[in-house]
């Protein structure tokens, strides 16, 4: 009879293979000091994907989207492993395919990725698949056989029998246990070259970033300031707890010491400004709160931040701004783009090339080592993290990345307000008792805050101190607390008198709109 493998170890092997590509992967690029071959690909998968599908990533998995992604392609990759054994099976060179295809879809990945090496990620791809496949087919020649026959003899006299059963001039059989000695070895050494890769990774990204000391450094208005109420969040929100949402997979790591930023386009001179240079010029502070289009009403996709840098205003009339130029391009190292109106850098508000966060050198999340902020814009427009240029043009010739995938061409911040404390779904002990919160309106301020109770009238609520018109603004109002189920809404005034809209809109295309509204219970 046809002899028979065991049923799970072709997936085994399938997986322990995949393993050692990925490992290999890892370790490879790690001592180069290049990014994760992971991350790359899974940038490509982000860039490549559908607006509609990458907005519903953003707006049900929130921050967790690159987790959701990162899922989502080990189990893709995990699928192929456990199929490619029965392949196999099928067509002898099905895992030559299969991993050579593998480190032709990488290396394509590597090649157009702008932060890695062309040369570096198409040899680490190719090492990758040749150890997936040489894993692959080791762990193939130690899978133990069994035959129907031999199977039934053995069963009848009582004992198992791991292959057919064999006379004393019989090579040998591998047994199950040096499969697994062979597997367990296989993915152990997998799992410690990704380790390495990483760790000589993060230490080469580490190295490229400048002390704060060899820095200017302005001291942060204190995150403590402002009313003194426990879970209201601060004035200045600390670097740490700041919210990320961009589209790079994993932060670009980039050379302080080499980096320049471009300013080309439509402008009289060209030029390109160092980093250096930007840190000695870096002579303006402002107060300004960012908040992602994506943000939910009531959401924490948005924080508040001390910002020196550059007014971005000096930069541009070095330069020389040419006609018809209504369009200002960031442009980022993972070659990410946002485009916002020229008039905004020139109407007064802050526009930085911004090199500290919070009196520290930007985090590497947060754009290290230079980015922009402009105050009143959503990020996804204007807030360009990783700068490497700068360029001048109109919005008829280009359209930048979130505008090709629908959302709007400008992207003023729309009048917001929400409930810190209490927390919706909280009980609390009737009595004396506090609803604070935060409040913002982009570049334009906030003059006033309300909130309703159970669908009383609106009350004015007490507004914190205001560190400027860019930034947002602490409220509270003190609530007699009585037993029951409670409902307590929210709005504010902008600096321009505008009342915040009770109209309730989801993000797309141009952020959200609606009353926080939250639930509480009182025993």
């Amino acid at each position: 009879m046809q002899p028979q493998r065991t049923r799970w170890q072709p997936p085994v092997r399938g997986l322990v293979a995949v393993t050692v590509a990925l490992g290999v992967a890892e370790l490879a690029t790690g001592v180069l000091g290049a990014r994760s071959l992971l991350a790359v690909v899974a940038d490509r998968v982000i860039v490549t994907t559908p607006g509609p599908i990458v907005r519903f990533a953003i707006e049900n998995f929130g921050t967790a989207n690159r987790t959701v992604l990162l899922t989502s392609i080990l189990v893709v990759v995990a699928v192929v492993a456990v199929t490619l054994p029965r392949l196999r099976a099928r067509w002898a060179g099905a895992d030559a395919a299969a991993f050579f295809g593998f480190a032709a879809v990488v290396g394509l990945a590597a090649v157009a990725d702008p932060n890695i090496s062309a040369n570096i990620g198409v040899a680490a791809a190719v090492l990758a698949g040749a150890a997936g496949l040489a894993a692959f087919r080791t762990l193939e020649r130690r899978e133990t056989v069994a035959t129907p026959g031999a199977a039934a003899a053995g069963s009848a006299g009582g004992m198992q029998v791991d292959g057919p059963l064999e006379s004393p001039t019989d090579p040998p059989k591998p047994s199950r246990r040096e499969f697994l000695t062979w597997a367990g070895g296989l993915t152990g050494g997998a799992v410690a070259a990704a380790t390495a890769g990483t760790v000589l990774r993060n230490r080469i990204g580490a190295a490229a970033a400048p002390a704060p000391s060899a820095t200017p450094s302005t001291p942060p208005a204190t995150t403590n300031g402002g009313f003194a109420i426990d879970g209201l969040s601060p004035l200045i929100t600390p670097n740490d707890e700041f919210y990320r949402i961009d589209t790079a997979f994993v932060p670009p790591r980039v050379d302080a010491d080499s980096h320049v930023v471009r300013i080309s386009g439509m402008v009289d001179q060209p030029f390109e400004i160092s980093y250096a240079e930007l840190l000695d010029r870096a002579d303006v502070e402002a107060d300004v709160h960012l908040a992602c289009v994506s943000n939910e009403i009531g959401g924490d996709l948005v924080g508040n931040a001390r910002w020196t840098g550059v007014p971005l205003t000096e930069l541009l009339d070095e330069a020389g701004v040419q006609a018809p130029v209504n369009q200002v391009v960031g442009r980022a190292v993972d070659g990410w783009t946002g485009g916002f109106p020229l008039d905004v850098v020139y109407d007064g508000r802050p526009a930085l090339v911004a090199v500290l966060m919070n009196g520290e050198p930007l985090p590497v999340a947060h754009g290290f080592p230079v980015r922009l902020v402009i105050s009143g814009l959503y990020g996804y427009v204007s807030d360009t993290k990783w700068l490497e240029e700068i360029e001048l043009t109109t919005f008829d010739a280009y359209d930048a990345y979130w505008i090709t995938r629908g959302w709007a061409r400008e992207g003023p911040v729309k009048t917001h307000s929400r409930i810190d404390v209490p927390r919706g779904g909280t009980q609390l002990t009737a009595g004396a008792r506090v609803i604070a919160g935060v409040a913002w309106a982009g570049e334009r301020g906030v003059d006033g805050v309300e909130v309703s109770i159970d669908g009383e009238p609106w009350r004015a609520a007490t507004r914190g101190e205001e560190l400027a018109r860019t930034s947002w603004r602490q409220w509270r109002i003190d609530w007699n607390a009585e037993p029951g189920t409670h409902i307590l809404r929210v709005r504010a005034t902008d600096g321009d008198g505008e009342v915040q809209t009770s109209e309730t809109a989801r993000p797309f295309p141009d952020g959200a709109s609606g009353y926080h509204t939250v639930t509480v219970t009182v025993a």
